[in-house]
């Protein structure tokens, strides 16, 4: 039996006609064409599904659509684009934090959500939020590393935006 859901995915609402035992992992990939977000282990266990919702991360592939309807849903898709990824992708990289990427786009959305709420986590509150997303391939130094140096970046060009403008501003500090 199929029935309506709209979803609100990378800020783009998409109205749907869906069988009712689909998951949102199979919603995304099969009928949105979103292919970042991986099919993993299915059971919630590698967190290479994860997706943002709400800015909190969940394992798609044991989130129901009509769950999440009316929510924000955010996958690795809306996080950049190819002229101006999102400063963890950039660090990811950089960082040689990816090797076969099956499980960077989970790991990605992960350390957001942590650096959306804790712009300069330390190296252990970094291992716990990412305890969910198993790499198979890399290791988690490199990743830890690329989460730390986007986090750096982040809050350094926060303070930027920040700071009185000098030599020929509008400030009136």
């Amino acid at each position: 039996m199929k029935t309506p859901v709209k979803l609100n995915v990378n800020r783009q609402s998409h109205e749907l006609f869906i069988p009712e035992n689909k998951t949102l992992l199979e919603v995304l990939r099969e009928d949105l064409g979103l292919m970042g977000t991986k099919h993993g282990c299915e059971l919630g266990e590698c967190g290479a599904c994860t997706v943002l919702i709400n800015g909190e991360p969940h394992l798609a592939c044991l989130t129901m659509p009509l769950e999440v309807e009316g929510k924000e849903i955010l996958t690795v898709e809306g996080m950049g684009t190819l002229s101006k990824p999102h400063p963890l992708q950039t660090a990811f990289v950089e960082m040689g934090a990816i090797q076969c990427g099956y499980c960077t786009s989970g790991m990605l959305l992960t350390s957001k959500a942590l650096l959306d709420q804790k712009p300069l986590p330390s190296r252990a509150e970094i291992k716990d939020a990412l305890s969910g997303n198993i790499c198979r391939c890399t290791g988690f130094r490199k990743i830890y590393d690329a989460v730390e140096l986007a986090a750096k970046r982040m809050c350094d060009q926060a303070s930027a935006d920040r700071a009185p403008t000098l030599k020929g501003g509008t400030s009136n500090e």
